[in-house]
């Protein structure tokens, strides 16, 4: 069966598919897996699904999605699952704005229940030309590859955060922009999360002469099991050369918390990768994740915090406190932007001349 797209979300993008696809009956239900599907509600809230190429597009009822099955544990947004089994005529939900579609278990209060989608079928994908069977669509096809080890990399700048909405992208992309002002070629990636092209979209804009995420490593939603292979594997991809150079530095955002569900952990506790990193921006929310992320980082992980952002500098009162109870540099992305890119341009040179 054929059928005619109006939405292909940017999760699939990896797929390159076209806006007629061939749809099987025969469901793989696993991670990746590019599934059609008729939207059954419209909702007024978090009813917007990103594009492969990054325009926000509303999802109306009746609407044909290209998403993909894919795991959220969003403290935020949605929790869900991809189902043990997928057929034609099931009721599913989309999870994210990026397209990742399964069976939500759980969701905040301030985006409602989820939006409902009826499968439709597993999108098919005719990779050799003049091949008359098609081949169940996955975003693990075109991936970048991972990797076992980081052996060699310019520097890294590290931007974590106590949660979601800790102001990490705002923070890695004021970096970015600094950084290209001052004459850095920057590589940019947010290495943990679920799948949305937004952010890499704004490095880009920044400034990043090459962002990469882990939907591209053909990943839907890292989890501690993948995020550190496929984040070495990101690293050793932004290291090749661009545009007939190699970059300067590289700023890497963890999405999520450092103690949330997508592995952040795992990358933090990785000598390799920490062994490269010349700076770490933690973003916090408040006094009390300021206070455990440091302590976090010392007492667990040893590892040092290199600049406090985020919604606790917001003003002077939350400065303070990280300055005298921390014992840590305190700079406002928002309002101290330049500052904070001089900050780590000074430690990404020391990190050069050692």
């Amino acid at each position: 069966m054929k059928v005619l797209l109006n939405k292909i979300a940017s999760a699939t993008r990896n797929c390159k598919l076209s806006r007629e696809v061939t749809l099987s009956a025969t469901i793989i239900a696993e991670e990746g897996s590019v599934l059609a599907v008729r939207a059954l509600d419209r909702k007024a809230v978090y009813n917007e699904v990103e594009d492969i190429h990054g325009r926000m597009a509303t999802v109306n009822e009746g609407d044909i999605v290209a998403g993909v099955l894919g795991e959220r544990r969003a403290l935020h947004g949605y929790t869900g699952v991809v189902p043990a089994a997928v057929k034609v005529g099931d009721i599913i939900h989309l999870l994210n704005l990026g397209g990742v579609i399964g069976l939500c278990t759980s969701f905040n209060p301030d985006v409602g229940p989820a939006c409902r989608v009826e499968v439709l079928g597993q999108v098919l994908t005719f990779p050799h030309l003049g091949e008359r069977r098609g081949v169940p669509a996955n975003i693990k096809a075109n991936a970048l590859p991972t990797a076992e080890r980081v052996e060699s990399s310019v520097p890294l700048v590290a931007v974590s955060g106590t949660c979601m909405n800790a102001g990490k992208t705002y923070a890695a992309c004021e970096v970015i922009r600094g950084l290209t002002r001052r004459g850095f070629r920057v590589g940019a990636a947010k290495l943990t999360g679920v799948s949305l092209r937004r952010d890499t979209l704004k490095m880009e804009d920044v400034g990043a002469v090459r962002a990469l995420s882990f939907n591209d490593a053909g990943i839907v939603s890292t989890r501690p099991e993948t995020s550190l292979p496929v984040a070495r594997g990101i690293v050793t991809a932004l290291n090749a050369i661009v545009h007939g150079q190699q970059p300067d530095v590289i700023v890497l955002e963890l999405g999520d918390g450092v103690m949330g569900e997508y592995g952040v952990q795992e990358i933090l506790g990785a000598k390799d990768l920490m062994g490269h990193t010349a700076v770490h921006i933690m973003c916090a929310n408040d006094p009390v994740g300021a206070w455990g992320a440091a302590r976090y980082f010392e007492e667990t992980l040893g590892l040092k915090i290199s600049v406090v952002s985020g919604p606790q500098t917001d003003n002077a009162v939350g400065r303070i406190f990280v300055e005298q109870h921390l014992g840590l540099p305190a700079i406002n992305a928002r309002t101290q932007g330049d500052a904070l890119a001089a900050k780590v341009a000074e430690l990404v040179e020391a990190a050069r001349r050692a």
